[in-house]
C-alpha cells in the first residue's frame, strides 16, 4: 500500500473507534447511523460497511447489543422493572425492547429479571462474560433441559 493509502486507512480506523466510543458512551441517547456518520464526516453507507468490516457487525447492531447488555445489568440488580430498564437504556418501545432482548439473550426480559441464572457472590468479570448477549440471533429459544 502507498503511504497515502495507509494514512487514509488509519484515519478511517480512528473515525470508526470514535463512533464505537460514542455508542459505548451515549447508548441511551437517540442515535442513528446518519448522525454517527456525520460526526466523523463519512456517508452512512461507508460507515456501516467499514464498521462491519472492522468490528464484525454494523453500527446499529452494535448499539442494540450495548443497550441490551446495559439492560441485563439493570435487570440483574432486581430493583428496576422491565419497563424502567427499557427506557433507561434508550429504547422508545417496550415491544421492540422485548423482541430484541429475547433475540439476543434467548429469554424474555421479565424471565431474565426473575432468574438471571447467576448465584450470589459471582465475580463481576465472570458475570460479564457469562451474561454477554449473543449476536446474530444465535441464542437458544428454549432453555437447555
Amino acid at each position: 500500500m502507498s503511504p497515502a493509502a495507509d494514512e487514509d486507512r488509519l484515519r478511517d480506523l480512528a473515525a470508526l473507534r470514535k463512533v464505537r466510543d460514542r455508542i459505548d458512551r451515549d447508548y441511551a441517547q437517540p442515535l442513528d447511523v446518519e448522525a454517527l456518520a456525520a460526526g466523523v464526516h463519512m456517508s452512512a453507507g461507508h460507515l456501516s460497511r467499514q464498521f462491519k468490516l472492522v468490528y464484525g457487525e454494523p453500527p446499529y447492531s452494535y448499539l442494540m447489543t450495548r443497550r441490551i447488555e446495559r439492560a441485563m445489568a439493570l435487570l440483574r440488580r432486581g430493583d428496576v422493572s422491565v419497563t424502567e430498564a427499557c427506557f433507561a437504556v434508550g429504547f422508545q418501545s417496550l415491544g421492540t425492547f422485548s423482541t430484541r432482548f429475547s433475540e439476543l439473550v434467548g429469554v424474555s426480559p421479565s424471565r431474565y429479571r426473575a432468574d438471571p441464572g447467576l448465584g450470589p457472590g459471582v465475580p463481576s468479570w465472570i458475570e460479564k462474560q457469562a451474561t454477554r448477549p449473543i449476536r446474530n440471533r444465535e441464542a437458544p429459544t428454549e432453555p437447555p433441559a
